[in-house]
């Protein structure tokens, strides 16, 4: 397996995306390759799950993976930095996918996407609009703007905007951006301050700790800039929408972010797919399938079946 950095413009934007290409063991340029578009959690980069485990493990299988920094994040330009916008975050698939099918060794009739935790849900919402893309896989997906006006808010999404509302005006007249971090900072503090509830105690043991830890993997958010996922549904129109062949992958170990219910819900919104599964993996949790080699295996055993089929 090669790893190749690169940067993806775009001619309406105004920074480059930064992204590594993946290309199989015995890679021959002048032949044309199944290609995957991986894109990383929420808080993470493109170093860490989307290609060091999903996008390892497709290249070694046969395909081109191209896993990329979402705009405003990691290597990938776009300011003020730490902004999590779910249509941007989007739109960076398609600009990936306008990349991909420059690439001569891209064969453009067999692209297929796959995410990872909030970018399982990117996926999904990408392909309602983006036709190019043939196969869908979302790992252990969460829908973003259900999880912020939900538990990151405290269910109280109303009063988060106003809160949001008002740091926008601070900042715009010259005060100090709020970047909040979303971890406690160790695991010990999590542990001493009772943050033990499984999902924030497990994201901290993979962003906090050499497992997972990457320079770009800032598990910060800039507040002010958040109003518009409040008001974002991945799944929206799905039962319409998602026509190719989708799968969703989730662990039966529930934690407060929401993926097991998402990933049901996916599922059953896409009965207009022309192939949807389901995947439940008894004993494991939303992060061990980050990177726990067991659950990872377990997962990729399902997938590359179903993308053998539809790509």
């Amino acid at each position: 397996m090669k790893i190749q950095t690169v940067s993806i413009k775009n001619h309406d934007m105004a920074w480059v995306i930064s992204a590594l290409v993946l290309t199989p063991a015995n890679f021959d340029e002048s032949k044309t390759y199944p290609t995957m578009i991986s894109v990383h959690p929420f808080g993470s980069c493109k170093e860490q799950t989307s290609s060091s485990v999903y996008g390892k493990a497709l290249a070694e299988a046969g395909y081109v993976v191209i896993a990329f920094d979402a705009s405003y994040q990691g290597q990938s330009g776009g300011t003020p930095r730490f902004i999590e916008n779910p249509s941007q975050r989007v739109e960076d698939i398609s600009h990936v996918i306008d990349y991909a099918v420059t690439l001569p060794y891209v064969d453009n009739e067999r692209i297929g996407s796959i995410g990872v935790c909030g970018g399982g849900a990117y996926v999904f919402n990408s392909a309602l609009t983006e036709k190019r893309v043939k196969a869908v896989v979302g790992i252990t997906p969460v829908n973003l703007g259900r999880l912020f006006r939900e538990a990151f808010t405290e269910f109280n999404p109303l009063g988060a905007l106003e809160a949001m509302a008002a740091q926008r005006t601070a900042e715009a007249l010259g005060g100090d951006l709020q970047v909040n971090e979303l971890l406690p900072p160790s695991i010990e503090f999590a542990r001493d301050n009772g943050l033990t509830e499984r999902d924030v105690f497990e994201a901290t043991d993979y962003y906090k700790t050499p497992r997972g830890q990457s320079e770009g993997g800032a598990t910060r958010m800039l507040f002010s800039h958040a109003q518009k996922t409040l008001t974002w549904d991945a799944f929206a129109f799905a039962e319409t929408l998602m026509t190719q062949p989708m799968m969703a992958v989730i662990g039966q170990k529930v934690g407060a972010f929401g993926a097991y219910r998402d990933g049901k819900e996916i599922y059953g919104k896409s009965f207009a797919s022309k192939d949807r599964q389901l995947v439940e993996l008894e004993d494991w949790s939303h992060y061990d399938l980050y990177d726990k080699p067991e659950p990872v295996a377990l997962a990729m055993q399902q997938i590359l079946p179903f993308l053998t089929k539809h790509l």
